[in-house]
C-alpha cells in the first residue's frame, strides 16, 4: 500500500476495518483515517492550497479511528501531538497514492467487470443511463456517485466494495483536467473491460494547450483498457472514432450521423422533453420513448444501449430501460411551471460547445408560440482567450434564432455585449450574480416562455430556479 506499518501495535492487524474516511469530522469507531496534506494533493494533479490534515489525527483517534496513515515528514512536524499514538499510525511516503492503492487491492479482490466513461461533456449522465440500462437487467451496479471522477473520488467509490462486495459491475466516470496522465492513474486503479468514450471538446485547454492533447488524454482510457477489453466509440466525433486503432481488442461503435453498430434513427421530439427514435442493434430494432431533449443526449443513451448490447442484452430490454429513464437534477432535468412556461435545468457545468449545443436542443423543441430565453452563467476553465471565447459565443448565440440572453457574472458580461454588438439591441441584459439574475427572470417570464439555465458550479446558476421556484408552481 506504500506505506511503513512495522511500528504499528499487531493487535491491530487483525481488525476488520470497514470505511477509510478522508475528513476526521466523519470518522466513526473501527476506522482508518487517510490523512491528507499539501504534497500529496500537489503530487496528485490537485490544484489550490489544501489544509494539512495531519493536525486532525489527535480528533480522528479519540472519535474511534483505529489507525491513521499519515506521510513521515507530517509526522515529524506534528510530532509533540502524535507520538502517543506511534504504533496505531501508518507512514506513508504519498497518502493519496496509499489510498489509491487500497482501493486497487480491493478491485483486485472483488474482480468483476468494470465500465469506465469519459468524455469532455455527458459523463455523469451517461454514467446514469448506463447504469441504469444495466440495472434493468437485474444487474446490481456500483456507480460513481455525483462526479466523484478523479483520483479521490475515485478510490472513494471503489472503497464502497469493502463494506459490500455483492456488486455485479461498476460504472465508473473517470476525469481529468491536466496534462498528468489522469485518467491513466485512474485505469491503474481500476482497469476498464469496457471504455465508453463519449466526445472529445475543447475543454480544460487552459491545462492541457490544444484540442489535439485534451483527445490525447481522453484516449488514456481506451489505452487503459484490460487486453481483451471492449471500446465503446462515437461514430460522430473523429477525434473518438480514431481511438478503434488504439487497442487489440473489440470495438462497438454508436451514432446517429455516421454507420455504427448502435444507431439512432427516426429521431423526433414530440414535445419538450420528451425524444421518440428508433433504437438499432445488431440483435434486432425497437422504439424508444427517451424523456430527455437533443440529440446529444440521445448519443449518451445510444453509448448506454452500446454497452447493455455489449453485456448481452436484447434491443427490447435496451429500449425498455430507455423509457424509464428520468433526467437527473440540474443536468437537462426538464421543469414545466403551472402559470405555462418550461424551464430546462442544466445548471451544472457549461462551455462554449455544451453551451451552443443545449441551445440548439431548447430551439429543436420550440414551438411558433415560444418565446426561447437563454441565461448564461460565465465559463470557467478556458484559458488564457477566455474573454475573446465569451464574446465569440455571445455572437453565436445571437445565430442561433434564440430570443432573449441573460447572462450571469464575470466574462458573461463580454458574452452579452458581443451579443448587443451583434444587433441583439435590448434582448440581451447581463447580471453580476445568480441571485440578482433571478429576481430579474421571475419578473419577466411569461406563459409559453421556454429557458434554458446553462452555468458552471462555480457559478451557482441553481439559485435562478430556485426564484422562479420561489415565486411559481412546478406542475
Amino acid at each position: 500500500m506504500n506505506a511503513d506499518a512495522s511500528n504499528l501495535n499487531p493487535a491491530l492487524l487483525e481488525s476488520e476495518v470497514k470505511n477509510f474516511p478522508t475528513d476526521s469530522r466523519n470518522v466513526k469507531a473501527g476506522e482508518v483515517f487517510f490523512a491528507f496534506s499539501q504534497p500529496e494533493f500537489k503530487n496528485n494533479c490537485f490544484n489550490g492550497d489544501f489544509m494539512d490534515a495531519t493536525k486532525f489525527v489527535p480528533k480522528a483517534f479519540e472519535s474511534g479511528a483505529i489507525a491513521c496513515v499519515v506521510r513521515q515528514d507530517r509526522y515529524e512536524e506534528h510530532k509533540e501531538s502524535l507520538k502517543k499514538y506511534t504504533d496505531r499510525l501508518i507512514f506513508s511516503d504519498d497518502v493519496i497514492v496509499a489510498f489509491q492503492k487500497l482501493a486497487h487491492n480491493v478491485y483486485l479482490n472483488w474482480d468483476k467487470p468494470v465500465v469506465a466513461i469519459t468524455g469532455s461533456a455527458g459523463k455523469t449522465t451517461a454514467k446514469e443511463l448506463t447504469a441504469h440500462v444495466l440495472q434493468s437487467s437485474g444487474r446490481k451496479v456500483l456507480k460513481t456517485e455525483k462526479n466523484f471522477n478523479n483520483g479521490l473520488g475515485h478510490p472513494m467509490t471503489v472503497l464502497k466494495l469493502v463494506e459490500d462486495d455483492s456488486y455485479e459491475v461498476a460504472v465508473l466516470e473517470m476525469g481529468m483536467s491536466t496534462p498528468n496522465r489522469e485518467i491513466a492513474r485512474l485505469c491503474e486503479i481500476t482497469p476498464p473491460d469496457f471504455a465508453v468514450e463519449l466526445n472529445v471538446l475543447p475543454v480544460h485547454v487552459e491545462h492541457l494547450g490544444s484540442i489535439e492533447n485534451v483527445a490525447k488524454a481522453k484516449a488514456e482510457l481506451v489505452e487503459g483498457l484490460k487486453e481483451n477489453g471492449t471500446a465503446i466509440l462515437n461514430a460522430d466525433d473523429f477525434r473518438v472514432a480514431e481511438m478503434r486503432n488504439l487497442h487489440r481488442g473489440k470495438n462497438v461503435i454508436y451514432g446517429i450521423e455516421n454507420e455504427a453498430d448502435v444507431k439512432a434513427e427516426n429521431i423526433e421530439m414530440k414535445r419538450f422533453g420528451e425524444t421518440h427514435f428508433t433504437l438499432k442493434t445488431p440483435s434486432g430494432e425497437e422504439e424508444v420513448i427517451f424523456q430527455l431533449s437533443g440529440k446529444h443526449n440521445v448519443l449518451n443513451a445510444l453509448s448506454a444501449a452500446a454497452v447493455g448490447y455489449s453485456f448481452g442484452m436484447s434491443a427490447k430490454e435496451i429500449a425498455d430501460a430507455l423509457n424509464t429513464i428520468k433526467p437527473p437534477t440540474q443536468r437537462g432535468e426538464i421543469l414545466h411551471f403551472q402559470e405555462g412556461f418550461t424551464v430546462i435545468n442544466d445548471s451544472y457545468n457549461s462551455n462554449p460547445a455544451a453551451l451552443l449545443k443545449m441551445v440548439n436542443t431548447l430551439k429543436d423543441g420550440a414551438k411558433p408560440e415560444n418565446r426561447t430565453i437563454v441565461v448564461a452563467g460565465e465559463m470557467l476553465e478556458l484559458g488564457e482567450d477566455e474573454k475573446e471565447i465569451h464574446r465569440q459565443t455571445g455572437r453565436d448565440l445571437t445565430e442561433t434564432g434564440i430570443d432573449c440572453l441573460i447572462g450571469v457574472r464575470g466574462f458573461a458580461e463580454d458574452m452579452v455585449l458581443a451579443a448587443i454588438e451583434n444587433e441583439f439591441d435590448n434582448r440581451a441584459s447581463f447580471f453580476p450574480d445568480s441571485d440578482s439574475a433571478g429576481d430579474y427572470l421571475a419578473k419577466e417570464v411569461k406563459k409559453d416562455d421556454l429557458i434554458l439555465v446553462k452555468g458552471s458550479r462555480g457559478v451557482r446558476t441553481e439559485k435562478v430556479i430556485e426564484k422562479l421556484v420561489e415565486r411559481y408552481k412546478v406542475a
